[in-house]
């Protein structure tokens, strides 16, 4: 029987050492930073954990959120989305993981991009756009 993923780059410990420097670069990465204020990173950090081992193989189910819901209403680009899996990458690589294993995380987790990346907003004309914003009524004329 062929090793898991998770078995193969050393399980709980190496999936925690990865969450911490993972975390290290997207937290000081000025394009990601800011979709981490009010966030507790510390539950952030454990739910990731969680996550990476599931997805990675370990014989632990990962109990958290779908990856739409926790990530609805953040606006994730794909840019941020693809600067979150270059952080990954590079994150494995800095670890020792070697480039087949990290091509195939990239593999099992693109799949995500899906849930996790939200379209744009359209965009609101001013005067109407900004009544719809503040549920304001229509002004009317003075005769």
């Amino acid at each position: 029987m062929q090793s898991s993923i998770y078995e193969r780059i050393g399980g709980g410990p190496s999936v925690s050492a990865a969450v911490d420097l993972f975390y290290q670069k997207v937290w000081t990465d000025p394009a990601l930073a800011g979709y981490f204020d009010d966030v507790d990173r510390n539950r952030l950090k454990a739910h990731q954990r969680a996550f990476l081992s599931a997805a990675l193989g370990a014989s632990e189910r990962y109990e958290g959120r779908g990856m739409r819901e926790a990530h609805a209403g953040l606006g994730v680009t794909d840019a941020a989305f693809d600067k979150v899996v270059t952080h990954l990458a590079a994150t494995l690589a800095e670890l020792g993981v070697d480039e087949a294993t990290i091509g195939e995380i990239a593999g099992a987790l693109a799949p995500l991009k899906a849930d996790i990346v939200q379209p744009a907003p359209a965009p609101l004309t001013e005067a109407r756009g900004l009544r719809r914003l503040l549920r304001m009524p229509r002004l009317k004329r003075p005769a």
